[in-house]
Formats: C-alpha cells, structure tokens, sequence
C-alpha cells in the first residue's frame, strides 16, 4: 500500500493490509525468528528450511509491508524487525492462542466427563 494511500485509508483497512502480510506460517516463523536477534539470509534459510527464492519472496512481503528491514554488507544480507512492536504483537498473539486452546482443552474434558457419565447409565440400566 503506497504511503500516500495509507495515510489517508481508516487505521481497520491499514490494519487488515498488515495482518494480510503476516497471514503466512513461513512469515510468522521468520518473524518469530528475527524477535530473537537479526539474522542474515542463510541463517534464516537454515532454521526454516524452504528454498532461497520462496523465503525472498516472504521477505520481500515483509518489508513492503513495513514490517522487516534489511542491510547489506557485502555479499551478506540481514533482517531486522522494524520496530519491537513487531515482537509484543507476536507475544499477545501467542498468549491469545494459548487462552483459547486453554478454554479449548477445558470443553473437551466437560465433553470427555459428559460421555463418559452417559456411557455409564445405559450400561447400568442394562443391568437392572
């Protein structure tokens, strides 16, 4: 989204643009990475494990989204984060995920404890 466009867009359409650009488990991933510390381009491509031109491809969404920025030295490129902020969005979506399967988990077992109280009737009607 150019600059212009975005500055004059409602901060829910900037928003939607942003989460579009993270709406991938390889640019999740790659973001989760560069939390820890920048890396270079074949460090990345080490802990993921994807081939050169599909991580490009993730980065280059990254950065026009604002989200990564890159130096070069050399032959050596490096990602960074752009902002902290970038981080803590990580980590409050890490702790929303968490939540829900925690509440997730929760129903499963009142369904488990449910089943298992009605499995135990019949069979013991059946023996009366």
């Amino acid at each position: 989204m150019p600059e212009r466009v975005a500055l004059q867009a409602p901060i829910y359409e900037i928003k939607a643009e942003l989460f579009k650009a993270l709406s991938h488990p390889v640019r999740i991933r790659t973001l989760e990475l560069l939390s820890g510390d920048d890396r270079t381009v074949s460090a990345l491509l080490a802990d993921i494990g994807i081939e050169a031109s599909h991580l490009s491809q993730h980065l280059a969404v990254l950065r026009r989204a604002g989200v990564v920025t890159k130096a070069r030295r050399g032959n050596t490129v490096t990602y960074s984060l752009a902002d902290p902020s970038v981080a803590h969005l990580l980590t409050a979506a890490r702790a929303f995920l968490l939540h829900r399967l925690g509440e997730a988990s929760g129903a499963l077992a009142d369904l488990a404890e449910a089943d298992e109280a009605t499995a135990v009737r019949p069979a013991e009607e059946a023996r009366r």
